[in-house]
């Protein structure tokens, strides 16, 4: 999928390049309004409100994906670190990263890049 045309430069970067969008800077990690958030690049449900959680890290966190087939998961080893990177299933664009210090019942945080999302209301 060629979504070099529908993202900004910026959103390729992080979606395409594994860029990181600096923290508080999203609108989306304030967002309160229950809904899905897509994918900005091919348009998958990824997220749902029900999940979302304000985790203080100055990204939009969820506990659980929408469905455990929207992200995939691979190790990242960047940066001099040990993380997990997850990305979209459908589209293959980095999203962020999936720690293990969320709240229950998961136990799970998905650090999402809000530039890699898209809100849509209930």
């Amino acid at each position: 999928m060629n979504c070099k045309d529908k993202l900004s430069p910026f959103a390729y970067h992080v979606m395409f390049e594994k860029g990181t969008e600096p923290p508080f800077t999203s609108p989306l990690y304030s967002e309160k309004r229950k809904g899905v958030y897509k994918c900005r690049c091919c348009g998958a449900p990824l997220f749902s409100s029900e999940t979302k959680f304000d985790s203080g890290t100055g990204w939009p966190s969820f506990y659980a994906p929408i469905d455990e087939s929207a992200v995939e998961e691979e190790l990242d080893t960047s940066h001099g670190m040990i993380r997990t990177e997850v990305h979209c299933a459908k589209c293959k664009g980095h999203l962020g990263h999936v720690f293990e210090d969320g709240p229950p019942p998961t136990g799970l945080r998905y650090c999402i890049n809000g530039v890699c999302l898209e809100f849509e209301p209930a």
